[in-house]
Protein backbone atom coordinates (compact mmCIF):
# COMPACT_ATOMS: atom_id res chain seq x y z
CA UNK A 1 0.00 0.00 0.00
CA UNK A 2 1.39 3.39 -0.89
CA UNK A 3 0.75 7.32 1.04
CA UNK A 4 -1.39 7.89 -1.66
CA UNK A 5 -3.73 4.71 -1.51
CA UNK A 6 -3.66 5.60 2.56
CA UNK A 7 -4.70 8.92 1.80
CA UNK A 8 -7.76 7.56 -0.32
CA UNK A 9 -8.95 5.14 2.64
CA UNK A 10 -8.96 8.00 4.50
CA UNK A 11 -11.18 10.32 1.97
CA UNK A 12 -13.32 6.96 1.46
CA UNK A 13 -13.54 5.47 5.15
CA UNK A 14 -13.34 8.67 7.39
CA UNK A 15 -14.52 11.09 4.95
CA UNK A 16 -11.35 13.54 5.48
CA UNK A 17 -10.48 15.79 2.74
CA UNK A 18 -8.28 14.65 -0.19
CA UNK A 19 -5.79 17.46 1.77
CA UNK A 20 -6.95 17.00 5.15
CA UNK A 21 -6.18 12.82 4.47
CA UNK A 22 -3.00 14.30 2.91
CA UNK A 23 -1.95 16.62 5.22
CA UNK A 24 -2.86 13.55 8.22
CA UNK A 25 -0.48 11.07 6.84
CA UNK A 26 2.33 13.57 6.33
CA UNK A 27 1.97 14.89 9.90
CA UNK A 28 1.76 11.15 10.92
CA UNK A 29 4.83 10.09 9.07
CA UNK A 30 7.01 12.90 10.28
CA UNK A 31 5.86 12.50 13.29
CA UNK A 32 7.84 8.28 13.75
CA UNK A 33 10.61 10.04 11.38
CA UNK A 34 11.22 12.41 14.24
CA UNK A 35 10.54 9.51 17.04
CA UNK A 36 12.97 6.99 15.19
CA UNK A 37 16.02 9.89 14.89
CA UNK A 38 15.51 10.33 18.36
CA UNK A 39 16.42 6.84 18.79
CA UNK A 40 12.90 5.79 20.53
CA UNK A 41 10.33 3.71 19.98
CA UNK A 42 6.60 3.16 18.67
CA UNK A 43 4.19 1.04 20.18
CA UNK A 44 0.86 0.77 18.49
CA UNK A 45 -1.37 -1.23 21.03
CA UNK A 46 -3.09 -4.16 18.56
CA UNK A 47 -0.58 -4.21 15.86
CA UNK A 48 2.90 -3.66 17.16
CA UNK A 49 6.16 -2.08 17.99
CA UNK A 50 8.98 -0.26 16.41
CA UNK A 51 12.45 -0.03 17.63
CA UNK A 52 15.52 1.47 16.62
CA UNK A 53 17.97 -1.36 17.23
CA UNK A 54 22.37 -0.28 17.02
CA UNK A 55 24.40 -3.05 14.63
CA UNK A 56 28.56 -3.45 15.02
CA UNK A 57 30.11 -3.16 12.71
CA UNK A 58 31.03 -6.48 10.77
CA UNK A 59 33.25 -7.90 7.91
CA UNK A 60 31.26 -8.23 5.03
CA UNK A 61 32.10 -9.26 1.37
CA UNK A 62 31.31 -7.67 -2.09
CA UNK A 63 29.63 -11.21 -3.62
CA UNK A 64 31.02 -9.80 -7.24
CA UNK A 65 34.12 -8.80 -6.55
CA UNK A 66 34.67 -11.33 -3.59
CA UNK A 67 36.47 -8.43 -1.79
CA UNK A 68 36.15 -7.93 2.22
CA UNK A 69 35.73 -4.99 3.58
CA UNK A 70 34.22 -3.27 6.73
CA UNK A 71 30.41 -2.75 7.26
CA UNK A 72 30.30 0.38 9.73
CA UNK A 73 27.73 0.26 12.60
CA UNK A 74 24.54 1.73 12.03
CA UNK A 75 21.19 2.66 13.41
CA UNK A 76 17.86 0.08 11.98
CA UNK A 77 14.07 -0.09 12.52
CA UNK A 78 13.04 -3.51 13.84
CA UNK A 79 9.27 -4.43 14.15
CA UNK A 80 7.78 -6.95 16.19
CA UNK A 81 4.02 -7.90 15.17
CA UNK A 82 1.32 -7.73 18.32
CA UNK A 83 0.08 -10.95 18.83
CA UNK A 84 -3.89 -9.75 18.70
CA UNK A 85 -2.58 -8.53 14.74
CA UNK A 86 -0.51 -12.09 14.53
CA UNK A 87 -3.62 -14.10 15.67
CA UNK A 88 -6.03 -12.26 13.03
CA UNK A 89 -3.41 -12.46 10.05
CA UNK A 90 -3.60 -16.06 11.16
CA UNK A 91 -7.48 -16.52 10.46
CA UNK A 92 -7.08 -15.40 7.06
CA UNK A 93 -7.24 -18.04 4.35
CA UNK A 94 -4.36 -18.47 2.30
CA UNK A 95 -4.17 -19.15 -1.08
CA UNK A 96 -4.18 -23.15 -1.77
Amino acid sequence: MTKAEIVNALCEKVGLTRKEAYDFVELFFDTMKEIFSQGESIKISGFGTFNVRQKGSRIGRNPKTGVTLEIKPRRVISFKISSQLKDEIEQIPGPE
